[in-house]
This record gives structure tokens, C-alpha cells and sequence, in this order.
């Protein structure tokens, strides 16, 4: 009996020190995928401009990473676009004149890849979510909602690229 007791002991320790999890695939892009153009966002809230400061974050993330050439869209293999869909700042905390203190700041953005060679979507997200929690510019170390949209720009760009660059699929909603 303690024979036993030891072996199932040995084995349980056995399993705990192997390294044994569940690890996706990463997917990749396809290896004809030398060049990616990335489209010009749209932008379906009420607020007016966020897709051009998107789009140029996108990019110049791409060529920081430096992965694959950014061309036009007529001489892509790939092609990145997407939508903006909401852009909700929304104050959460007022002092005692009732006068906002703090914001959050939420953006919401659906993105897809194309694969031009064969005409399909490599991966989509309908909403990536990005939320910012921040102090208004009044207070020491706050932020204009400016400040706070560059932000979420940096860093919903850096996921975006990543996504694409990296490894797609396991993370996404859709691919």
C-alpha cells in the first residue's frame, strides 16, 4: 500500500515539474506575405479625426517592427483595415462641486487581415477594446483626453501589430 501511495506521489510530482501546458500554435503569417498595406481606418463614432492618428500609429509601428514592408495597397500581399465603432469618454469620479476629476476613456476597434493572393481574411476582431483611466489635466500628473487618446493609440497599435506580426488565432475572437 505505501508502495503505491509513493509511486502516485512520484508520479504527481512528475507531472507538476513537467512543463506540460496547453500552448497554441502560434499562427504566423503565410510566407508569401512579404508586404502589408494598411488601409485607412473609418470611423464610425461621433468623434471626428481619430481615424488618421490610428492609421499613422499602425504604421509607424509596422515599420518599427520592421517585419514587412508597408506599400501601397495595390502592390500589398496583405492587407490591414478596420473601423473605429466607439469612442466613449465617460467621467467617473467628481469632487465636491460636482466637477470631474476622473475619466475613462474607451475605445472600441474591429480590424481585419486580407490575404490578397487568396482573397480571404487571415484573421478579424470584430472589438478590440482599449480603456484609458485617467486624471483630468487640472490635477498634478493629469492628462488632457488628447493625451489620453495617444494613449490608447500607442497602444492598441502595438496589438495590433503584434497580432498580425507575432501570431494570430489563439487571441483572436475570429480567424
Amino acid at each position: 500500500m505505501k508502495k503505491t501511495i509513493f509511486l502516485f506521489v512520484l508520479f504527481l510530482t512528475a507531472c507538476a515539474s513537467d512543463n506540460i501546458v496547453y500552448r497554441p500554435a502560434a499562427q504566423i503569417l503565410p510566407q508569401h506575405i512579404k508586404s502589408i498595406a494598411v488601409k485607412n481606418f473609418s470611423n464610425k463614432s461621433q468623434q471626428f479625426g481619430l481615424e488618421e492618428k490610428l492609421t499613422l500609429k499602425i504604421i509607424e509601428e509596422f515599420l518599427k517592427d520592421g517585419q514587412y514592408k508597408i506599400v501601397p495597397e495595390t502592390e500589398a500581399d496583405g492587407i490591414l483595415s478596420g473601423e473605429i465603432s466607439h469612442y466613449i469618454l465617460t467621467p467617473i469620479q467628481y469632487d465636491r462641486n460636482m466637477v470631474a476629476m476622473v475619466y475613462k476613456l474607451n475605445v472600441i476597434v474591429g480590424v481585419r487581415f486580407l490575404d490578397r493572393k487568396g482573397n480571404f481574411y487571415l484573421w478579424q476582431e470584430p472589438a478590440i477594446q482599449t480603456t484609458k483611466i485617467y486624471s483630468a489635466s487640472t490635477l498634478p500628473g493629469g492628462l488632457t483626453e488628447e493625451q489620453a487618446r495617444e494613449q490608447i493609440w500607442d497602444i492598441m497599435a502595438k496589438d495590433i501589430v503584434k497580432r498580425t506580426v507575432q501570431g494570430f488565432g489563439s487571441a483572436t475572437s475570429v480567424s
